[in-house]
């Protein structure tokens, strides 16, 4: 492990790319259709200029009913992890999970326990491994269909599995006492993180990041349903935006991380964003591609690291890179805005 802090770290990590709807897949790593992961994949996504893979990772369809993974899952996800330090690509690998982490007082030891018996395990495997490899402990932590502003048991508990994953990691020793460690503001939402967050205690010095995760406006960047099809400066036509979430708002939500935050020593991976393809308005991505160029470009000058969601699906209303068999770029143009604007 290099004497480097996080925020040393994170300056060699961007752009980021998220190996999504995989690995994380239920009840297998191909049922969501994409095929299993393999390492051409991967080099091709080094090759295209990205620096990191975020792998978002299922576990509970592989453990029994005490929480044990198989131990055929954690081969497979060491190999995966393989496959990405081959090609030369540091690694975050999460517990994607949020089916058990609901942020009540009530559900909270359970969580806890359940937390704190994955990430023993998922850091006795890979403890060996150097500083390429980070862990992020949550996802997306909400109670089930409150989008609202969280409540302050919400955020209080949200802040505790942050403490259990780090105290759960730390504890296994060898380099997990010196790894970086990546925790999450409620609901990965900007606003609410720089509300609400509190810094886990840890007994290392300087090894945690903070993850936040950005997709606004959401009718242009994830309603397949919406007529929003514009964004930024370069709109024409009022009808087809939405103005309160522009170039001066991606500026501002990246400037409050990073004055909180980066400033203070604490990198933020902007571990997932994107903006979805609608070719039936804007067939050769004109909108989208300059979003992800805006966005990438905001996100990386403010400090943060940009993670790009890559579900594998380069159909329209979909937001895929690479073909995941061959490593082929659906959007060469998409891919070199985002990797050409986080330099």
């Amino acid at each position: 492990m290099r004497e480097l802090t996080s925020i040393q770290l994170s300056q060699e990590m961007s752009p980021a790319w998220n190996l999504g709807n995989t690995v994380n897949a239920t009840p297998t790593e191909t049922s969501w259709g994409n095929p299993m992961v393999n390492q051409p994949l991967l080099d091709a996504v080094k090759a295209a200029g990205f620096k990191t893979v975020r792998i978002v990772a299922g576990w509970s369809q592989y453990s029994d009913a005490d929480g044990n993974v198989s131990p055929a899952w954690m081969a497979r996800v060491t190999e995966i992890v393989g496959y990405a330090r081959n090609a030369g690509l540091y690694v975050v690998l999460n517990n994607h999970e949020t089916e058990w982490t609901t942020p009540t007082y009530a559900n909270q030891p359970m969580a806890n326990a359940r937390l704190a018996k994955l990430w023993t395990q998922i850091a006795n495997n890979f403890k060996d491994y150097d500083d390429h490899l980070l862990f992020a402990g949550t996802n997306e932590v909400l109670f089930p269909g409150d989008y609202g502003p969280p409540t302050a048991e919400y955020q209080d508990v949200q802040n505790g599995f942050n403490q259990v994953f780090v105290n759960a990691v730390r504890a296994t020793g060898g380099n997990n006492a010196k790894r970086h460690l990546v925790v999450q503001g409620f609901n990965t939402n900007i606003n609410w993180t720089y509300n609400g967050f509190i810094k886990p205690a840890d007994s290392a010095t300087n090894r945690l990041f903070l993850e936040v995760h950005f997709y606004d406006p959401y009718n242009f960047a994830l309603n397949e349903n919406s007529s929003i099809w514009q964004w930024g400066a370069i709109a024409t036509d009022p009808e087809a935006t939405e103005t309160w979430a522009n170039e001066a708002y991606v500026d501002a939500q990246f400037q409050m991380m990073k004055s909180r935050f980066v400033d203070a020593g604490i990198p933020v991976l902007l571990g997932e964003y994107a903006a979805m393809l609608k070719s039936e308005y804007d067939p050769a991505g004109t909108y989208r591609t300059y979003w992800a160029k805006y966005v990438t470009q905001s996100a990386y000058q403010h400090g943060l690291v940009p993670a790009w969601w890559d579900p594998g699906y380069g159909f329209n209303h979909a937001s895929g890179l690479f073909d995941r068999s061959t490593g082929a770029q659906y959007f060469p143009n998409l891919v070199k805005a985002i990797v050409d604007s986080a330099q």
